[in-house]
């Protein structure tokens, strides 16, 4: 029974071997083939991407309904409208994107200005 055991322990640690070798090989072979058609690229653009949790400016825009040249306080004030809305109903995503929407729109407003303070040279 124990040699049994030990055949049967062994078997499962060479096929696990032989697996993992096959795993390994088929994984850079489709890494060739992905970089010989550019996939790999692109693949990594949208990685990064949507590894970024920023949310871009136009999307902020979107989400508060404004324009690029709606002033700073119409958007605090369509930010508060539009938290508060969504506090009382319930929808914590919306009300978590309206934030985000927010603090996007100011660090944009703050660039802005320190670009428009900053003399030309």
């Amino acid at each position: 029974m124990r040699q049994a055991a030990k055949i049967l322990a062994n078997l499962i640690v060479l096929g696990s071997g032989v697996v993992l070798r096959a795993v390994s090989q088929a994984y850079r072979q489709a890494i060739q083939n992905a970089s010989k058609t550019g996939v790999a690229q692109e693949t990594v653009q949208n990685m990064a991407r949507r590894g970024s949790k920023a949310m871009s400016v136009a999307e902020a825009r979107l989400i508060l309904g404004v324009t690029e040249n709606t002033p700073m306080e119409e958007v605090l004030k369509k930010y508060e409208a539009l938290f508060e809305r969504n506090g009382k109903m319930g929808s914590f995503y919306i009300q978590s994107k309206v934030h985000r929407a927010k603090e996007c729109l100011e660090q944009e407003y703050t660039r802005q200005q320190s670009e428009t303070e900053q003399p030309s040279g």
